[in-house]
């Protein structure tokens, strides 16, 4: 990883198909997630997974990457990608210092204005010149990345305050990108401006937890909930759920409820782990305690020698 490559990033083959991707994804995603990953490169690695897999896993993009390379982002809509491949060719047909091209059998990076000038109708600094991408952090609420939908976002830079109105994909998580085409830095001689890319940070959250896209909430249950079993409310980012609670839960039991975590625009959602917290009356009545008492007298249960 580290590399710039996007297949390499993800430890894919060039041909991989959409569900290889996802799959790799998921295991470095697990592997690297800052959450669970302590090490001082996890938060790094975890970027570049996630960039690469944003890529990858959206067609266009990934045909854009797979005909321009590193550049994809550079490249205006309307190039025509034989005209690009040409003058890739002929740039590394001409000579350079140390070898036919100096650097490897790729152009000189000091000469990609060229390149761009003749993909354009001129040579040098002549012709349209395309802006560059330019990123920012956003910070959303768990909920709001849950839900998604359209949000206002106000950003300061040096030309003073942009404010946009985004359209937040549900199921957002952390690190992910969100491409806002045309909206980086300007164009040269009428070229096209650059692509703004907003970097999602998830806001902590009182009640819930993120890893990846499982969420993660405490559940209160009474003991003689835990005891018997019951069925009760779940909160979720998207409102109450129904959960069983299986006779003779204890604190600290996961109980795993599918698809209602973090959702996927065009896959399957992460799901949701309530984890069972058992919680005792602070002030038991007069009927509550006598109850307990009779328990603690004819139960043979000790919770110190339980296996």
């Amino acid at each position: 990883m580290g590399t710039g490559d996007y297949y390499e990033t993800l430890g894919v083959a060039r041909s991989a198909d959409s569900d290889t991707i996802q799959r790799e994804y998921r295991k470095l995603a697990r592997k690297w997630h800052p959450d669970v990953n302590k090490s001082p490169e996890a938060e790094e690695k975890f970027k570049q997974i996630s960039e690469a897999y944003d890529v990858l896993s959206n067609p266009d993009l990934r045909s854009r990457y797979d005909t321009f390379g590193e550049d994809f982002r550079k490249v205006p809509d309307d190039v025509d990608p034989a005209a690009w491949a040409a003058a890739q060719r002929g740039r590394r047909s001409r000579p350079g210092p140390g070898g036919p091209s100096g650097f490897g059998g790729y152009p000189d990076p000091s000469s990609m204005d060229d390149l761009f000038g003749n993909l354009f109708g001129g040579g040098g600094q002549s012709g349209p010149r395309p802006g560059p991408d330019q990123e920012v952090e956003i910070e959303l609420s768990i909920r709001d990345a849950y839900r998604g939908g359209k949000h206002k976002i106000s950003l300061t830079g040096s030309a003073g305050p942009r404010n946009y109105t985004v359209n937040v994909p549900a199921g957002v998580i952390e690190g992910q990108r969100i491409r806002l085409a045309g909206q980086g830095a300007p164009g040269r001689q009428g070229g096209p401006a650059g692509d703004l890319y907003l970097i999602v940070h998830l806001r902590l959250d009182r009640t819930f937890k993120v890893k990846g896209r499982t969420v993660i909430v405490e559940l209160p249950v009474a003991p003689w909930e835990a005891v018997l079993g019951a069925t009760v409310a779940v909160e979720t980012p998207d409102g109450d759920a129904k959960v069983k609670v299986p006779p003779g839960t204890s604190s600290g039991k996961v109980l795993r409820l599918r698809g209602l975590g973090m959702p996927r625009a065009g896959g399957t959602p992460g799901d949701l782990h309530a984890v069972v917290k058992i919680v005792v009356p602070s002030e038991a009545t007069e009927r509550e305690e006598e109850l307990f008492e009779e328990l603690a007298a004819t139960s043979n249960f000790n919770p110190r020698s339980a296996k």
